[in-house]
């Protein structure tokens, strides 16, 4: 690092030398991890989730250049530069480049570097995972209709392992004392809530229509996102728009529907499939009231 630049404008520069090289993404955000000085052991064990999601896009090919033989996603590539570049902004800001936080997700990134609790690590992080989703909703228009469903899956499932640390009683109800263990990133079951490999092949574009992948969702997925995701949506929303200080997080959400480049009259897609699994634990994790949606 060099004075003679911003933290801002460095942070740029680190990113535009990845852009092409998905590799090379990747290392450069395993590095921010690592600090300035190259040591923040306190740090390091929060990289297992960021890390982990990055390797499935990874296989997926979303972040290949465009003109590699099977391009990547505008829409994906922008979203990861974002992460990057507010991650590469507080390193700098941290080891004395001049400047000042150039947006909130860099504040919240700087809040982490200071005190590297789970909550400030989601904060930083679904600050910066949002703030690319709401600048650039127009690329996301431009992806196919089952790449669009799945924006919203991983979306609505980022903000969900954020609650299970921050706001227990909203995210698990009777269970919340397991709801802080069940989020931890740098524990093995937050990278579960973020795995959609299950799901998805490992392929991109999309070519399936979504009722087609839906049919192949089983087992701990379909009942986490069904059975205790979808009957909190909307106070999930509405909560992480406060947590993360982004009010546009709310033109995401609709009635309890998710509408991210989503139109609201597909909303079908977002009712839970009648099967007994489903609907035990939508009986057994009832969603709770306003009131006590954070204990």
């Amino acid at each position: 690092m060099t004075s003679d630049v911003t933290a801002a404008d460095w942070a740029v520069r680190q990113v535009a030398s990845v852009r092409d090289d998905p590799a090379g993404r990747m290392a450069l955000m395993e590095r921010c991890y690592y600090g300035p000085f190259g040591t923040a052991p306190q740090h390091l064990p929060f990289r297992r989730a960021a890390m982990s999601f990055m390797r499935w896009q990874l296989r997926r090919g979303v972040l290949q250049p465009g003109f590699a033989d099977r391009p990547g996603s505008p829409w994906w590539r922008a979203v990861n530069e974002r992460i990057l570049r507010d991650g590469c902004e507080a390193v700098g800001l941290s080891g004395g480049l001049p400047g000042r936080s150039s947006s909130p997700s860099v504040h919240h990134w700087l809040s982490f570097v200071h005190y590297p609790t789970a909550r400030a690590w989601y904060r930083a992080h679904n600050g910066s995972v949002v703030a690319g989703y709401l600048g650039h909703r127009d690329l996301a228009e431009a992806e196919t209709e089952a790449e669009r469903f799945f924006m919203n899956v991983v979306l609505c499932r980022v903000l969900y392992s954020h609650a299970l640390v921050a706001a227990p009683g909203l995210s698990l109800g009777r269970l919340r004392p397991l709801a802080p263990f069940l989020g931890d990133p740098r524990l093995g079951m937050a990278g579960v809530f973020l795995q959609l490999s299950r799901v998805l092949p490992d392929e991109y574009p999309l070519r399936d229509s979504v009722r087609t992948y839906l049919r192949g969702e089983v087992g701990f997925g379909r009942l986490v996102d069904f059975g205790v995701i979808v009957p909190r949506l909307q106070r999930l929303y509405e909560w992480s728009a406060h947590e993360l200080a982004a009010p546009g997080l709310l033109d995401c959400v609709r009635d309890g529907s998710l509408v991210y480049a989503w139109p609201y009259e597909d909303r079908n897609v977002w009712q839970p499939p009648e099967t007994f699994a489903v609907r035990l634990a939508r009986r057994a994790l009832p969603a709770e009231g306003r009131a006590r949606q954070g204990r």
